[in-house]
């Protein structure tokens, strides 16, 4: 508990009676609690180090993903901790339902890649005692914390005085207004992609984002709306995601320092010696674990994590939850060609060839999907290098902030300028996910671009 201290006290600390800092300013469009939320989200005074705010590794211009060009996000007391997995876009996760199963089995929903959290709230919570995030000892510690701040006035205000009675308490409420932020603020939810103005009428696609759009569509080409819907929702626009699982049978990601065999950091889960072959120190399983622990024996979930939306993708590189491709080419090509050119994905920490799908145990191997267009062993690859191209314009159109009066001022990344010679480079050039400038004592260095997340 930390230091008791009297109502008196804090009130006159956070500037007595003045009312105007118990709401959001005048004019402001958010309720008091998500104004709170705001400003909690950009605070670096809450974390351990005093460096990282959710703001760090979530920001707003790229959707509110990470912008360090890390595979996985740095934090702890000194901001030299590598995290687990790539920082997600939270953007348009208000739409996430709660973690179930349908009648049928089938994972679905929740928050984090594995789904652990069962609410926004909930999530927002886990950086903040997670050790290579914001690394506050306990939830006292962030209560501390939260006392010296100028807005604690405004967050009693909300969730009144008993909000501070002790850590744990205060943590439920600064998620609460953490998520209450996200769902309130429009632009984590603005829905105002080129796309999004197409199907309105109020702009064109071009020729090759047409035909990109047909390509993620065809059950035998793409098939990319297997699992990424491009229909809406009721009355809530196409999300591209059906909040599913699956396991693809990623390449490992050698820039990840928990994934190099002998790392001294001591928050890794030493999981795989059980687990056999390739004989890794180390495996993110996903549903199945270790980070989410009540699925951990239902192994036929084990390198199943949940299928992300593609708004904004063009944004939030690096891809997938271990961050192990820089660019959408990359990302696109290896779905088409993952079967038929795997020594060109799977590859040592020192870039020589390994065995498919090398981020899993062998002994889940069956558990990959190998029955879906595009990856069907047995099939030529169901994209050509232009196509491939056009399936990246297209998700170029899912971007945010087109404005059909100036549609020359649309953000629109470098990489989406895709052509079928640029895929060719990729497909002809080497891995670039291996291990050459990663510390296996701490923070990686190799910046191409986590509550383990």
């Amino acid at each position: 508990m930390v230091a008791t201290m009297t109502l008196t006290w804090l009130l006159a600390a956070c500037g007595g009676e003045d009312t105007e800092n118990d709401a959001a300013p005048a004019g402001d469009k958010l309720s008091a609690m998500a104004y709170v939320g705001r400003q909690i989200f950009a605070d670096t005074a809450l974390s351990a180090s005093g460096q990282q705010s959710c703001a760090t590794c979530h920001v707003p211009s790229r959707a509110y993903a990470a912008d360090d060009g890390l595979a996985v996000p740095l934090g702890g007391p000194r901001m030299d901790l590598p995290g687990l997995r790539n920082a997600p876009s939270l953007a348009y996760a208000q739409f996430t339902p709660p973690f179930r199963f349908d009648p049928d089995g089938t994972p679905v929903g929740g928050f984090h890649r594995d789904g652990r959290s069962l609410s926004l709230a909930d999530q927002a919570e886990k950086p903040f005692l997670t050790p290579f995030e914001m690394a506050n000892a306990s939830a006292d510690d962030v209560l501390s914390r939260l006392l010296t701040r100028p807005y604690l006035g405004e967050f009693m205000a909300v969730f009144g005085p008993d909000a501070i009675r002790d850590g744990t308490t205060a943590l439920r409420h600064i998620g609460q207004a953490l998520a209450q932020y996200e769902v309130e603020d429009p632009s984590f939810h603005s829905f105002s992609s080129k796309f999004d103005a197409y199907l309105g009428g109020r702009a064109t696609l071009d020729a090759r984002e047409l035909n990109g759009l047909a390509l993620f569509n065809n059950p035998d080409k793409g098939n990319c709306l297997a699992c990424h819907v491009s229909t809406p929702d009721g009355n809530t626009p196409a999300l591209f995601t059906d909040f599913t699982y699956d396991n693809v049978g990623l390449p490992r990601n050698w820039r990840i320092a928990a994934n190099v065999d002998g790392n001294t950091l001591d928050y890794v889960p030493r999981n795989g010696a059980p687990l056999g072959e390739p004989w890794h120190d180390y495996f993110d399983l996903g549903l199945c674990g270790p980070l989410r622990t009540d699925l951990a024996t239902q192994t036929e979930l084990c390198g199943a994590f949940k299928v992300p939306t593609l708004r904004n993708i063009a944004l939030t590189a690096p891809y997938f939850h271990n961050g192990v491709f820089d660019t959408l080419e990359e990302s696109v090509a290896w779905y088409v060609t993952r079967d038929t050119l795997p020594a060109r994905w799977y590859v040592k920490a020192d870039g020589t060839p390994d065995i498919p799908y090398n981020d899993l145990p062998v002994m889940y191997d069956a558990s990959v999907n190998v029955a879906e267009v595009p990856y069907i062993p047995a099939m030529a690859p169901t994209l050509t290098n232009s196509e491939i191209a056009d399936v990246v314009r297209f998700l170029c159109t899912l971007t945010d902030g087109f404005d059909p009066a100036n549609p020359a001022a649309y953000p629109m990344p470098p990489q989406c300028a895709s052509t079928e010679a640029s895929v060719a480079a990729t497909l002809a050039g080497p891995a670039r996910h291996v291990a050459h400038q990663v510390s296996i004592h701490g923070a990686s260095t190799q910046r191409d671009g986590n509550d383990g997340k």
